[in-house]
């Protein structure tokens, strides 16, 4: 056997989506980060085309977009619908990160690879972003809401008309315990069919 597979079993299995309000401010280093995001280039993608594109918020960016992030939730909500609580989060996540990642997907410009394909591309790199984290220590938090997806955050993070904003990637390091998981048992999710 190549790899460990009860390791890469037991790293699948504890992978955590972890808050930033349960993050301590103990700093995400920018190699750790690089590695991160390498690992997330060799998720699968149809016909090479690598769609995900990431923008990396430290220090003082985390600022700015935390005020991006309130200024647009509040300026797309309807004010029946304005939640206090949900602007509350929305603008304290960032700064409660050390680290946000933005996950952007561009379209391949010759249209062969379709908008699903690339979305899921970009989402198979995500995973390998959190089973990173998780073989780190690290939190990670994938935020999509409305505001985190929206042509705003397109457009924010510099990404073209066709292209999309697939939402926030949030990592830090967790303040306490690590999270306890569970799952369906294997009966209740799956089907076999023999003939």
């Amino acid at each position: 056997m190549k790899f460990s597979i009860s390791e890469i079993s037991d790293l699948i299995r504890q992978r955590r989506t972890i808050h930033p309000k349960d993050y301590s401010p103990r700093e995400v280093h920018r190699e750790l980060v690089e590695r991160i995001l390498t690992n997330g280039t060799w998720a699968p993608t149809h016909g090479l085309t690598q769609p995900w594109r990431f923008t990396v918020f430290t220090g003082t960016a985390r600022t700015r977009l935390s005020s991006f992030l309130g200024e647009t939730y509040r300026r797309t909500t309807a004010p029946e619908k304005f939640l206090q609580r949900k602007f509350d989060n929305i603008t304290q996540r960032p700064l409660q990160s050390t680290v946000v990642i933005g996950l952007g997907m561009v379209r391949d410009p010759n249209g062969k690879i379709s908008e699903r394909d690339e979305q899921l591309a970009v989402a198979c790199a995500v995973q390998n972003m959190q089973l990173t984290c998780a073989a780190y220590g690290l939190g990670a938090f994938w935020a999509t809401s409305g505001v985190a997806m929206g042509s705003e955050m397109r457009d924010f993070l510099g990404l073209g008309p066709n292209d999309q904003a697939l939402g926030l990637l949030f990592i830090g390091y967790p303040e306490g315990e690590w999270p306890k998981g569970q799952r369906k048992p294997l009966d209740q999710v799956s089907t076999w069919l023999t003939e």
